[in-house]
């Protein structure tokens, strides 16, 4: 029989039944939020969201910016027993059609900065909030007046660990996204193995998140494990910029940081780096994308705040690899999550020799049940509790792993595979190169490296070609450099190598 769990009830109501209901869950702006206040404020949501129709084991989607708001409907949803969906609040109509579409959400929960797009996608009778009731179409309803005046208090469903609660996307980058189904069990033991064992998180910590809380990596660091053992998320529902981080690290004084390496070259390279008293924070946290060794060493050099980099995905739930606050190792992911196993393995999936690459075999307690409407490529990820990942990587003699990018991105140059990371990373080795992404450009039939590259001061091409030549063997060096002033993004800060292949 599966064990009896709650996801709102743990995180969140214990705190109150133990007498800590006055503790700071959430800031944002000049707003703190107590546990008995979201505990209630969830309740009502909770309410709201059932009154509206919804039921165990249906889908809520939410498309809210970061904020109270966010958290308490996201934990109403999951005390009803629902499976809760976020998406970027910053999306076209086309891609929250193609949301509402494969999601097949009972309710939907939107703001002013969502409404017209998911209008303009056909979405109809939705909880809107942030709008005036006057602007409301008809069918649409006003979720902060709605949630005025329903109950502050709600009954727990009676869901268990191996209920589905969470909907977690893949980030599109090779495709359209898919959800990765997952029970309840998957969160609670994110928290207990990475979140506990490997960051160590504590009462008295205070996590910021560089990424929106849609993105499952930030919404947990923020809304979720810090709730675990009663410590405080701040949120914040403008875009991130270095300049706002800045602002928000002067003003909250957060314990925690969690990045991604776009925000954390970003930071690096902001003519005010040296000026930021970032002695608050104990470690930053660094995911979504490798993060290459020179920024890494950059960052050392300009904050000295500790970093501890991982890599996680949707698939995983959340971190499966990381190194370990206080002893990371330069330009590695570090060693498997307490509870996880991981190996490197052949197109066979026969477990290769340290130093050679290929895909990832990881076994944990948090892997996706399936991905949703796609039972191939589901048959080819999950088998039980193994995933076998799309990114390549080679294990250390230490037993730490490296990652060299997805098999899809790899670029066969002269006969010889070459990981674009590679030539990043020598690029970004250069004291003017700030970001950077290799992508493969096909001239003459043949596949050539083509580096898009933003630097700090003006510097040649042939420059940053002879750089590669020197630290690089001969055959990898970017036969074209291509000078942009940002690279393409996707919502959860990936760069999109599709956007750049696409350039002619």
């Amino acid at each position: 029989m599966s064990e009896p769990f709650n996801l709102a009830t743990h995180f969140l109501d214990r705190h109150v039944a133990a007498g800590r209901g006055g503790r700071t869950a959430l800031s944002v702006g000049d707003r703190t939020v107590s546990y008995a206040a979201l505990a209630a404020m969830t309740n009502r949501a909770g309410n709201v969201l059932r009154d509206t129709g919804v039921r165990k084991g249906q889908r809520v989607l939410l498309a809210l910016s970061d904020g109270e708001e966010f958290v308490a409907a996201w934990y109403g949803a999951q005390k009803i027993g629902a499976v809760t969906a976020e998406v970027y609040p910053f999306l076209q109509p086309k891609d929250y059609a193609y949301y509402l579409g494969y999601t097949e959400a009972v309710a939907v929960l939107a703001d002013a900065v969502t409404l017209p797009a998911l209008r303009a996608a056909g979405a109809t009778g939705m909880l809107v909030t942030g709008v005036p009731e006057a602007e409301l179409l008809p069918g649409e309803r006003p979720f902060r007046t709605l949630l005025a005046a329903a109950p502050d208090t709600l009954d727990a469903a009676p869901t268990t660990v191996d209920d589905v609660g969470i909907w977690k996307f893949t980030t599109g980058s090779t495709g359209a996204p898919k959800a990765c189904v997952h029970p309840l069990r998957s969160p609670l033991e994110s928290f207990e193995r990475y979140a506990v064992q490997v960051l160590g998180l504590r009462a008295d910590d205070r996590v910021l998140a560089v990424p929106k809380l849609f993105f499952g990596y930030a919404r947990d660091l923020v809304a979720l494990f810090p709730f675990g053992v009663g410590a405080a998320g701040i949120a914040f529902p403008e875009r991130s910029t270095a300049e706002l981080v800045f602002e928000l690290i002067a003003k909250h004084r957060p314990t925690v940081l969690v990045n991604v390496p776009t925000m954390m070259s970003a930071m690096v390279a902001h003519p005010a780096a040296a000026e930021q008293d970032l002695s608050c924070l104990r470690m930053t946290t660094s995911a979504g994308e490798a993060l290459p060794s020179e920024l890494h060493r950059r960052w050392d050099a300009t904050f000295g705040v500790p970093v501890v980099d991982g890599i996680g995905s949707s698939e995983a739930y959340h971190i499966y690899l990381s190194n370990r606050p206080g002893a990371a190792r330069v330009g590695t992911l570090g060693t498997p999550v307490p509870g996880y196993t991981a190996e490197v393995v052949d197109e066979l999936g026969n477990p290769l020799p340290d130093g050679e690459i290929g895909p990832l075999r990881v076994t944990g307690p948090t892997i996706a049940l399936e991905y949703h409407g796609d039972p191939e490529k589901s048959a080819r990820t999950f088998d039980g509790d193994t995933l076998t990942s799309g990114d390549l990587f080679s294990r250390t003699p230490e037993g730490c792993f490296r990652h060299h990018g997805r098999a899809d991105a790899l670029l066969k140059v002269g006969g010889v595979f070459v990981a674009p990371g590679e030539i990043e990373d020598c690029l970004l080795g250069h004291p003017d190169v700030t970001d950077c992404a290799v992508v493969g450009h096909e001239v003459g039939g043949l596949v050539v490296p083509r580096a898009y590259v933003v630097v700090r001061e003006p510097v040649s091409a042939d420059e940053l070609k002879d750089h590669a030549k020197t630290h690089l063997a001969k055959h990898k060096y970017p036969r074209e450099v291509v000078f942009v002033t940002e690279l393409p993004r996707t919502a959860n800060g990936k760069l999109d190598r599709r956007a750049l292949a696409a350039r002619p």
